[in-house]
């Protein structure tokens, strides 16, 4: 082939090495360690990455000062072919944040903030702020949200979208969000659903048509591979929504669905005698074996073995705490250690089985080929599920998949993970082929962020921790739409939106409420709970009387054992103290009066009324706080009006300085009429914070009326040596 001598557009990601201001150029090292020149241009701008729903970011202030040593930036630019070799011309750059350490998505509210975002664009465009009426939901929307006109409903992308309400209301407390993920679970029951009571199972449609008031219900699929058989995916995606809701609520009819649901497994998935549960079962004889299933009959895949985990079995286990559940997870983690790791001969896992577990090649569209995704979501599970029940050889391949899949199936180049690629090479090539096009997809973005998060989060390990930095980066940068909301499906290798066919919708068979949102919820975990200590809001909505043994379990995820506790609980606005910090578990209070069988239970917008007789129809709000067990110090700013309040609790040590003035920098912000600290629970504070807070007290108004509230000994001792009790107004 000719020498290229041509130009072409692309993109560079990777850390400032070097600013030339003579020669307008400037370092940049990818994270493989190449190393480019990039020349700005009379023409070339700069922003800074901002999140759904944020303004255009100005990063204020001339090249040489924003971009500095350290920094990870995208070039977006031009190479042109030159004697002296290519030579790259930037026309955009974009900044992940103000410094070197400064990555803007691990600002405590970034990933909640989007997470409302989404909320707001899928409840606007399925029921534009109007009621919640789930007959008028529709599987397709438009780039912009608007409805594509058709019959279809589907039930896996109703539950997805459940998730999203569901996860968003544990992060906001947003009622409304809530509302919609109850709607839609009593929506599911109510038309998706067909009960077995012969079997004791539940299963559920692949779709439903809707059309001038009457419906039509599809039991097989019609998507694919899966055309005409029941695909064990399909029915584990439809427990996700529902699962998700049962944590806020603990409507014991979503369990009852569930627990049949496991039993459909059970009962016509499982193989008793090789193990693994069989991918399709016929919808007629309801047999994995079954002729009539083609390519499809007695066959196993990642899908209908991992996808238990994250879909719902994980939510259900944080949820109830059930042994039988454990078991089960526990039991997909031995079959994806057992089965899928193949690198004698590819560097990707193998996720197509016969019956006899022996790899099953030549399934009409994956073939011999990997989901760099699929890769990455067995990483993340399996530490998830590690911390649940410890077991290195879990440890052992997440970490063989976290060290191998940069050097395959990440672009080093640009950033982001690829999608489908051949797992193994043919003779002269140094590198895995991609199946169809060089394009990333939105959700395998999200097993990668949250697959490094975890390990990174885990492990304490610096370069795991890179990768999540890099992985989010390019998400963050790329996938929002800023225009019309929402996030897109598919980006080019260059970070640029696709937007052809049915990848530049925002609601298809394929995208819904689901992975969007389940990284924002468990990003946030991850990035606040285990590696920036920071402090996290959780919400709440129990019926009363309706969970097991009175008690609700509030864990956001399977993290490290010991890693977070319980802080404080608030119970419909007021403190409450009957809960267990290590354990993190809620004690609700005692229904009075006589409560109807938990089954008896009916929507909270039905107008029927719930569980319990009037006197104790009272809804249950709880906001949980969790803290990471290595905070010493918990910290939270509350304004409202011309008050704000500053709640300090545990020990205020020199460590935990900075955070203390964060803490005060945000008072200062809000500029408050009058402050109110309440240091009722704080033990300790040392010298060095007393005399921060008298420092920051200078900076504020003379006029400021300042009250402190629940002052022990031995903190006010530390305040009088600084002086600081003289400049309040009242104690």
């Amino acid at each position: 082939m000719d020498a290229m001598n041509f130009i072409f557009s692309d993109m560079i990601a990777g850390y400032v090495t070097s600013f030339d201001g003579q020669a307008q150029t400037f370092g940049l090292r990818t994270t493989d360690g190449r190393d480019f020149e990039v020349q700005l241009t009379d023409a070339t701008y700069a922003e800074v990455m901002r999140n759904l729903d944020e303004p255009w970011q100005d990063p204020g202030g001339p090249f040489e000062s924003i971009i500095t040593p350290g920094k990870y930036v995208f070039a977006y630019g031009i190479f042109y072919p030159e004697p002296s070799g290519w030579k790259f011309e930037t026309q955009r750059v974009v900044l992940v944040g103000d410094a070197a350490d400064h990555w803007r998505f691990e600002e405590p509210d970034w990933w909640v903030r989007q997470i409302r975002s989404l909320a707001d664009f899928y409840y606007r465009a399925q029921f534009e702020d109007g009621p919640v009426d789930y007959t008028q939901y529709r599987t397709h929307l438009t780039l912009e949200g608007q409805k594509i006109e058709s019959t279809r409903q589907e039930t896996d992308t109703i539950s997805r979208m459940i998730y999203g309400f569901a996860s968003a209301y544990l992060l906001t407390g947003e009622d409304r969000y809530l509302e919609a993920a109850e709607r839609g679970t009593e929506y599911l029951r109510e038309h998706m659903r067909a009960v077995d009571d012969n079997e004791d199972v539940v299963y559920w449609y692949h779709a439903m048509d809707v059309k001038a008031g009457k419906e039509r219900k599809i039991l097989a699929s019609e998507f694919g591979d899966d055309y005409q058989a029941i695909p064990a995916y399909e029915q584990i995606y439809a427990l996700a929504g529902p699962v998700q809701t049962y944590r806020v609520t603990g409507d014991p009819l979503i369990l009852d669905d569930v627990r049949r649901t496991v039993r459909l497994f059970r009962r016509f998935f499982l193989d008793g005698e090789k193990g693994g549960y069989f991918s399709h079962i016929d919808p007629v004889s309801f047999d994995p074996r079954d002729p009539a299933l083609g390519h499809n009959r007695a066959r196993k895949n990642w899908n209908s073995i991992g996808d238990h985990a994250p879909a719902y079995l994980i939510n259900l286990c944080l949820a109830t705490g059930d042994e039988q559940y454990v078991d089960m997870l526990q039991a997909t983690a031995d079959m994806i250690v057992e089965h899928m790791p193949d690198y004698e001969n590819s560097p990707f896992v193998n996720e197509k089985f016969h019956e006899d577990w022996s790899h099953d090649l030549e399934t009409p569209l994956q073939k011999n080929r990997a989901l760099v995704g699929h890769n990455l979501k067995i990483a993340w599970n399996l530490m998830r599920i590690h911390h649940l029940r410890p077991d290195k050889r879990c440890e052992d391949l997440a970490r063989k998949i976290a060290d191998t899949m940069p050097l395959v199936g990440m672009d080093r180049q640009r950033g982001g993970w690829y999608d489908m690629m051949q797992r193994d090479r043919r003779e002269g090539q140094e590198l895995h082929r991609l199946v169809w096009h060089d394009r990333k997809a939105w959700w395998q973005q999200e097993q990668g962020i949250l697959a490094y998060l975890i390990l990174a989060g885990s492990l304490q390990d610096d370069t795991y921790l890179r990768l999540a930095r890099e992985s989010a980066a390019f998400y963050n940068a790329a996938f929002p739409d800023h225009d019309s909301g929402g996030v897109y499906f598919n980006v080019l290798a260059s970070g640029i939106p696709y937007l052809l066919g049915t990848e530049r919708l925002k609601g298809s068979h394929s995208m819904s409420g689901y992975h969007s949102f389940e990284l924002c919820y468990l990003a946030a975990v991850y990035t606040n709970l285990l590696l920036r200590n920071e402090p996290m809001d959780f919400y709440f909505k129990p019926q009363p009387g309706a969970l097991p043994d009175n008690v609700l379990r509030v864990q956001p995820d399977l993290l490290p054992p010991g890693s977070v506790r319980i802080d404080g609980v608030w119970l419909n606005g007021r403190e409450y103290t009957e809960f267990d910090a290590d354990a993190m578990t809620v004690r609700l209070p005692e229904p009075a009066g006589d409560v109807r069988h938990p089954l008896a239970a009916r929507s909270r917008y039905a107008g029927n009324p719930m569980l319990l007789p009037s006197t104790t129809r009272e809804e249950l709000r709880f906001r949980v706080r969790l803290v990471p067990a290595r905070l010493r110090c918990d910290m939270r700013v509350e304004v409202s009006g011309a008050t704000a309040e500053l709640f300090l609790r545990g020990t205020l040590d020199d460590e935990a300085e900075l955070a203390f003035r964060k803490a005060l920098d945000e008072v200062l912000a809000a500029q408050p009429e009058r402050l109110v600290l309440q240091v009722g629970g704080l033990e300790e504070m040392s010298a060095r914070c007393a005399r921060a807070i008298a420092f920051y007290r200078e900076n504020m108004p003379l006029e400021m009326d300042i009250e402190i509230t629940g002052l022990g000994d031995r903190v006010r001792t530390v305040l009088e040596g600084v002086g600081f009790l003289e400049k309040a107004d009242t104690i």
